[in-house]
């Protein structure tokens, strides 16, 4: 019996109430610190006060730049919050960090811009096919979309941190 290759694609699943930034943020820190050349965004969440419970930046791992990832639409507002500017600079920092060759790129997540074909899936699909390892986070209800985006051969993982870091260590062996 033989085996189809995984991808070189892992995400960690989770649940709306979990939160996962921190999961992501702990692995890219540990993997930094053992001098693994990271590249890609990782997500904050910065509730600035009750009414507003969803304010978000990115982070470029390559820069350290922050950016607001959430854009203000003032009261009353149903409309979705991303900002597009900031998912086309995302897009942009993830590129760059390929162009300089770093080892593992972390994108935060596989959402609903990735499931519905667009968001950072082309800067994902462009990562794995250049052969740099990508790790990211999957909420349940986008697990079908991550199955067909990755054509069900990337790694579901845990949403802990260890079992990133351990993910990136037998990839890492193996190549």
């Amino acid at each position: 019996m033989t085996t189809e290759p995984r991808l070189p694609i892992a995400a960690i699943v989770y649940r709306p109430t979990d939160h996962i930034e921190p999961v992501l943020e702990q692995a890219a820190q540990r993997l930094a610190e053992r001098g693994v050349r990271l590249g890609g965004i990782l997500q904050h969440d910065l509730p600035t006060c009750i009414e507003d419970p969803c304010g978000m930046e990115l982070e470029d791992l390559a820069s350290g730049e922050r950016f607001a990832l959430s854009q203000e639409l003032g009261s009353g507002s149903e409309a979705c919050r991303l900002d597009p500017n900031a998912l086309a600079h995302a897009a942009v920092a993830i590129r760059r960090a390929l162009e300089s060759g770093v080892e593992l790129v972390f994108v935060n997540k596989f959402g609903a811009q990735e499931a519905s074909g667009s968001g950072l899936r082309s800067e994902m699909a462009m990562a794995v096919s250049s052969g740099t390892p990508v790790i990211t986070a999957v909420g349940e209800r986008f697990l079908d979309a991550w199955r067909d985006f990755t054509g069900d051969a990337g790694t579901l993982l845990e949403a802990r941190a260890e079992d990133i870091v351990a993910w990136w260590d037998a990839l890492s062996r193996s190549a």
